[in-house]
Formats: structure tokens, C-alpha cells, sequence
């Protein structure tokens, strides 16, 4: 498995909708939403939204407090919703360690939805498409039978693949959605991946603006699942 060019194409050309082009961004960008949470408010008594995923999730580079579930939290609040939104990501993790520790994160906790972003890692160690679909297949069925709806995020169209390998992984996530009939997602970082001003040097990881913008994606599908 040639995982350099793996890599390339999961984090650059199938986050895109059109070849790998770095796109300019917005002339006039929306302002960020205030993380600043009202003085008055209890968390603790608040239901939970668990966003559960890798170093996307975790905030690889930029800190928990620059992290999409961050600006997630940051958005709920300014809608209204009383959620607090628990950031349960973890770098490196792949689909097998989300498997194993799902169910520990969930322990103790009234959690309203779960958002399940995991497998890129599986990609960039070339494992086997179905061992992820196992894998993840676990974590919906075990989320659900404690009454919690799930929503699942792809990383883009298996469609716009040239190598077999990755349109096999990336079909994995339209399949699951179909065969458990979970809200989906089809690409977490839509409008994000391969835009040179919104990643880290590295390309791979959204910078702050990224992860705005990946919370706003998140956010189109997560509210009507609250209501």
C-alpha cells in the first residue's frame, strides 16, 4: 500500500468536490461565533453531545479550545440549545481503538447524540475496509442500544477515487448509514481539505478557520437530529 499517496488522497482530492485546486477563501468570512460561554450557565446539568474521532477531532495543532467541537459548542450556545458538546477525540486513534473505548466514554453520561468520526487513520495504515466497517458497525450498534442517535461522518465520495483502495474505505461509511439507518455525513471536512488557508502547514489538519468551518458542517446535520 503506498501510503504517502493514501494519505494525499484522503486528506486533499476526496475532501474536495472537483480536482485538488487550493481555492481562495471568502473575501468577507462570517465572523466566528463566541465561545464565551453565559456567565450563568451550568454544564453539568446539561445533556451531552459527544463528538467522537481522531486528531480532526482532537484538535491536532491547535488546541481543544481551537477545535471543531469547540466552535460547535460555541454554535449551540448561540442557538439556544442546552448542550454541552464533550470533545472525545483522540490522535492516531482508528477505528479498532474507537471499538475498544467508545463504551467508557459514554459511562455516566446523559448523551443526547453521538458523533462518530473515525477511519481516517485506517487509511493512512492501509487497513482492511472491512475491518472499519466491523469496527465501526460496533460502535453505532453499541451507541444505539443505549437510546442515543448517531451521526456518522464520511470523508468524502468514494466516487471521486481513482485508487481501489481508498473507494473501497470510503464506501464503507454510505453503507453503514444504509444498512443502520443513521443520519450521515458525507464528508466531515467538505470546503476544508485541500484549501491551503484553512490546514496546518502540514495539510492534513484544519487550522482554526478549518475547524469553523468543519463545526458549520457538522452543525447542518446535528441540529435537526436535536430537534
Amino acid at each position: 500500500m503506498r501510503l504517502a499517496g493514501v494519505w494525499i488522497a484522503l486528506f486533499c482530492l476526496l475532501g474536495c468536490e472537483e480536482p485538488p485546486v487550493v481555492k481562495a477563501p471568502p473575501e468577507t468570512p462570517a465572523p466566528a461565533v463566541s465561545k464565551q460561554a453565559p456567565a450563568s450557565l451550568n454544564r453539568h446539568d446539561q445533556r451531552k453531545i459527544v463528538v467522537f474521532g481522531d486528531s480532526l477531532t482532537s484538535g491536532f495543532g491547535i488546541g481543544h479550545n481551537e477545535a471543531y467541537p469547540a466552535d460547535l459548542q460555541a454554535l449551540i450556545d448561540a442557538a439556544g440549545y442546552p448542550y454541552e458538546v464533550i470533545n472525545a477525540g483522540v490522535s492516531g486513534d482508528t477505528s479498532a481503538a474507537g471499538a475498544r473505548r467508545f463504551d467508557w466514554v459514554l459511562e455516566d453520561r446523559d448523551v443526547a447524540a453521538f458523533v462518530l468520526a473515525l477511519g481516517g487513520n485506517d487509511g493512512l495504515r492501509g487497513l482492511p475496509p472491512s475491518e472499519m466497517k466491523k469496527n465501526l458497525g460496533t460502535i453505532i450498534d453499541g451507541v444505539e442500544a443505549q437510546g442515543i442517535p448517531v451521526l456518522l461522518a464520511g470523508l468524502g465520495s468514494d466516487e471521486t477515487a481513482d485508487d481501489r483502495y481508498i473507494r473501497n474505505l470510503l464506501a464503507v461509511y454510505a453503507q453503514l448509514a444504509e444498512e443502520r439507518d443513521v443520519t450521515f455525513m458525507p464528508n466531515l471536512l467538505e470546503n476544508v481539505a485541500g484549501v491551503a488557508s484553512l490546514n496546518q502547514s502540514d495539510g492534513k489538519h484544519p487550522n482554526a478557520a478549518g475547524a469553523r468551518i468543519v463545526a458549520e458542517n457538522v452543525w447542518k446535520y446535528l441540529k435537526p437530529m436535536l430537534q
